[in-house]
């Protein structure tokens, strides 16, 4: 990449480059633009839930300055840095969306009698009588494109803006502050830490428990998303059989899905094949695709507003289960229908997963692998069932994949379902190549199932029911897409 001089630079993390242009040249570069100012900017959806929600904040911490920033890029490697993301507790409070997330921004809440008052600091647009839009290679307009003045960004998110350079004044003036620490490191060195940030924390965490009418409807359309791109990877079967490290055809499937239709992947994509399904955060994806063998698909759109979905199939690569495939597809399938069972108001969290452990370890005791009963398999202290199932069969979904995770245990694994809560329902099996315990044909195979659902007055609501689950639904959905 050049400068404005035409000399190379790999200097892009520098805000400013080092060498003044000469005066004849800066007038130049400010001079012959039409205006370019966006008008009759509407405020978006959002606004009003996240009004509602600083509310619920504001009262739990009255008289104290609350500072959520909203984090900056991370570098990738050297000059290049990863696709900006803006920390959860910022976009939830403010209402920020997609590519409009201006990196280094920061939402504080300033104390107002028994109230706060909103401001968003930020970098606002480098307009063409500065010097910046061509020479600030962090924010610069020619280095990374338009973004928000303040008065737009106003317009949109109904909060009073301000630049981030008066940032600094305000963070050392004294006042007592909480802040999100870890997220922004020049906003850590500005503010003392504070008694209560731990438990500032949690609340930013506990409040996401139960979704709003908004966020249910992002969600939904996550889901949405998802189910187009798991049509994407399965029209990519053939391609990725054909093609070495055939994994990869798949991931590649579906992230072209997920930049489509949403402002990115929510999570790394697991694409297991054959045995790799076997290995539960298998985020590799450069195995073959074989004929004959499964392949587990965990993956999810992210929205623009960074809600994101997470769902999991396990398909037969040529469309077709064989007996033993489709004996533990089966098991693990019965095991989700207890665990959906299990989802109602009232219900505590963990007795999802304790619905899904009791039909795996009873099926896994009539298959013989057992050296116990079931009943004393189910014991705490004995589990030998986990052998084949490691991982817990459920987590809150929302802003992050696993959402809500510094809520404290009573109120997370401990507590009481709730209406509006999202969560996740994923028993699966996993056969290890070499165990012996079990016979050949079942060696090397795994299998997850798992959809999103949302706690509704008296019971649950399949967020992802449309997306096929029974094997018999999968081949007919295969077959569909596939034409074989």
């Amino acid at each position: 990449m050049n400068n404005e001089n035409g000399e190379v630079t790999t200097d892009k993390p520098k805000r400013i480059h080092d060498q003044a242009p000469s005066e004849l040249f800066s007038n130049f570069m400010k001079s012959g633009w039409a205006p370019s100012n966006l008008e009759n900017l509407a405020p978006l959806e959002v606004v009003t839930y996240a009004y509602s929600r600083r509310q619920v904040l504001s009262s739990a911490f009255k008289g104290i300055r609350l500072v959520l920033p909203a984090g900056g890029y991370k570098v990738r490697a050297n000059d290049t840095d990863y696709n900006y993301r803006p920390h959860s507790a910022f976009v939830y409070y403010s209402g920020v969306q997609g590519s409009d997330a201006t990196a280094d921004a920061v939402l504080v809440l300033e104390p107002s009698g028994d109230s706060h008052i909103t401001y968003l600091y930020m970098n606002p647009r480098s307009t063409r009588d500065t010097d910046a839009f061509y020479r600030d290679a962090k924010y610069g307009e020619l280095w990374v494109g338009r973004r928000f003045t303040l008065e737009e960004a106003k317009a949109c998110y109904q909060i009073d803006t301000k630049h981030l350079d008066d940032l600094t004044q305000l963070l050392e003036d004294g006042k007592e502050t909480l802040i999100v620490r870890d997220v922004d490191s020049n906003v850590d060195k500005k503010v003392v830490k504070h008694d209560r940030e731990d438990e500032f924390a949690i609340f930013l965490s506990e409040q996401r428990l139960c979704k709003d009418e908004y966020e249910i409807r992002e969600l939904q359309a996550a889901v949405d998303a998802t189910a187009l791109g798991f049509n994407d990877v399965i029209a990519a079967i053939p391609a990725a059989v054909e093609t070495p490290r055939g994994e990869r055809v798949l991931d590649a499937a579906f992230y072209g899905r997920a930049r489509i239709l949403g402002n990115d992947l929510g999570y790394n994509t697991i694409v297991g094949a054959g045995s790799h399904a076997c290995v539960l955060h298998w985020i590799r994806n450069d195995g073959n695709v074989r004929s004959g063998e499964l392949v587990l698909v965990d993956a999810g759109v992210e929205r623009e507003s960074f809600y994101t979905a997470d769902i999991t199939r396990t398909l037969p690569v040529n469309g077709k289960f064989t007996p033993a495939q489709r004996a533990l597809y089966m098991l693990v399938y019965e095991s989700q229908l207890a665990g959906f069972a299990a989802v109602k108001p009232g219900v505590l969290f963990s007795e999802i997963n304790k619905a899904c452990q009791a039909v795996l370890a009873r099926g896994l005791a009539d298959m013989g692998v057992l050296t116990v009963s079931a009943e004393e398999s189910l014991k705490p202290e004995v589990g030998l069932h986990r052998r084949w199932t490691l991982h817990g069969v459920s987590h809150h979904l929302g802003l992050d994949v696993h959402d809500c995770a510094q809520a404290r245990k009573e109120m997370y694994l401990d507590a009481p379902l709730r209406e509006g809560m999202v969560l996740t329902v994923e028993p699966g099996l996993y056969i290890q190549p070499d165990d012996e315990l079990f016979a050949p044909e079942y060696r090397g195979i795994g299998i997850r199932i798992e959809d999103d659902v949302m706690v509704t007055a008296d019971g649950y609501r399949n967020l992802s029911e449309n997306i096929p689950r029974h094997p018999d639904d999968i081949e007919k959905w295969m077959k569909r897409i596939l034409g074989n």
